[in-house]
């Protein structure tokens, strides 16, 4: 029996030595005979197992849904305040008060500096003096023109001193006028030593505390903008400014009515909308883009002049279209796919195209009916016609976690299935409509049971996967033995 067994498993193989004993004389054909002894023993392993069949992969699918969607375009721009404001001197002199505390609201022609004003009031009188004068000697010179216009007619003077004094007169008018001239410049000199503000809004940091000396040539003593309403300006490329204008006619909607939405660095949505009120006339040469501007009303100052903010522009009214989930896309050299479910459960490649996003769901323009089943999880371990197990995923509970079907399958499912008895896969057809709360504890211990007892499987599954490989590698092992011993008795003969 144990011979027959071992010709079963491999032929037989007559030893170097009895090769020696039938032939003592021919050393030269013990070489082809080890040769061919190493051969044969070489493929006498064991017949390689069959590979196991792989379960279907686990995936999260999705149906696909139909909502309204608004066609949007998104861009990212700059607040701009309506009018800002550099506050400068425009006479010299000492600060000597400042009116205002550092971002504060003020009101239109509110003094916000004051410099010292001693040196303008007194150039101000002085020139109030030298009008005084020049009116003076306007009087004593149309006086001696009238004497001299008498003494004319009596022949008592000449033509000549008369016009003389007919000029005196028009020499001492002028000097009126030059002297209020001059009067009228140190009152303003006089008024700049008041700066105050020309438009009503917030003002900022003062650059110049009280005491310093400023001058037109110190800069700005502090900047003041206006904040309501406010602008928010962004650049658009000629190819997305033609596209916005013919999606706006075919929709039959007017460009000027276009709604903007504006977006707070923290993700939330402002309250306050605006409208289109300006596009440039020019292009920008070097990202041929158009700035465009729209008017937003901001009564709380919550938009701040510099500030970046994303806009949405919506084009028209909503229209309904078949969503999913953006997390299905992807993308190749060929453009955007998503998988879907067939009716034999396998994963098949789906071309589609996308519009405008919704939340965390992207439009579908083409491509995915209503009620397709979209894989959104366990995308990586799909590959094209290979069957899948797709689950739906799972509403949030009261912790706000969300399990997903994927994640159920492989808990409470796979192995564990194959541990637990038949009966326990029958619906109920008899007892509540509605479960208590010890049924579901009870549910739930038989769920904990076949988990624990597909983990014991497993274990088992693995111990019997180790013996086997000890058992292949100790054959291995006795197998390279011999022939070893086989090599070297060859050698010595």
């Amino acid at each position: 029996m144990r011979q027959a067994a071992r010709a079963t498993d491999c032929p037989t193989i007559t030893p170097v030595a009895m090769l020696r004993h039938h032939h003592p004389r021919s050393r030269w054909r013990l070489l082809p005979a080890a040769v061919l002894l190493g051969l044969v023993l070489g493929g006498c392993g064991k017949p390689e197992a069959p590979p196991t069949a792989t379960a279907p992969p686990s995936v999260v699918a999705q149906a696909a849904t139909t909502e309204l969607v608004e066609d949007e375009a998104d861009f990212v721009g700059r607040v701009v305040a309506i009018n800002k404001v550099e506050l400068r001197a425009r006479v010299e002199g000492f600060l000597k008060e400042r009116r205002f505390k550092e971002g504060d609201r003020v009101e239109k022609n509110q003094v916000l500096f004051l410099i010292e004003p001693d040196q303008y009031e007194a150039i101000v009188e002085q020139r109030l003096a030298d009008v005084a004068s020049a009116k003076a000697s306007e009087l004593n010179a149309s006086a001696q023109l009238k004497r001299g216009q008498e003494l004319l007619a009596s022949k008592n003077i000449a033509q000549s001193k008369v016009d003389e004094l007919q000029a005196a007169e028009s020499v001492a008018q002028a000097s009126i006028q030059q002297a209020q001239a001059a009067l009228n410049a140190a009152e303003l000199n006089l008024g700049y030593t008041q700066i105050t503000a020309p438009v009503a809004g917030r003002i900022g940091l003062a650059n110049y505390t009280v005491g310093n000396l400023v001058s037109p040539s110190s800069g700005p003593l502090a900047t003041l903008v206006s904040q309501n309403p406010i602008y928010v300006q962004f650049p658009v490329t000629q190819r997305e400014l033609l596209e916005a204008r013919r999606e706006i006619e075919n929709r039959g909607g007017n460009p000027e009515q276009i709604k903007v939405l504006v977006e707070l660095p923290d993700g939330n949505q402002y309250e306050h909308s605006g409208q289109l009120n300006f596009v440039d006339v020019t292009t920008n040469e070097t990202t041929d883009s158009v700035t465009l501007r729209a008017e937003i009303a901001n009564p709380d100052g919550i938009l701040i002049d510099g500030q970046f903010v994303n806009l949405k522009l919506a084009l028209g009214d909503p229209d309904a279209s078949v969503v999913v989930p953006q997390a299905a896309l992807q993308v190749d050299q060929q453009g955007i796919y998503i998988f879907v479910v067939d009716q034999d459960n396998k994963a098949q490649v789906r071309r589609i195209q996308t519009g405008p996003t919704k939340g965390a769901n992207v439009a579908v323009t083409k491509g995915l009916k209503e009620g397709e089943l979209v894989i959104v999880e366990g995308i990586q371990k799909v590959r094209p016609g290979q069957p899948v197990k797709a689950s739906p995923p799972r509403a949030l509970d009261n912790s706000g976690f969300a399990e997903t079907g994927a994640d159920a399958n492989q808990d409470a499912g796979g192995d564990a299935s194959k541990g637990a008895p038949k009966d326990a896969s029958k619906p109920a057809t008899t007892g509540a409509s509605k479960p208590s709360v010890g049924t579901l504890n009870a549910t739930a211990g038989d769920s904990d049971a076949q988990t624990d007892s597909a983990k014991d499987a497993d274990d088992k599954q693995d111990q019997e996967t180790q013996n086997n490989q000890n058992k292949q590698d100790d054959q291995g092992k006795q197998d390279g033995q011999a022939e070893r011993e086989q090599n070297s008795e060859a050698n010595a003969l």
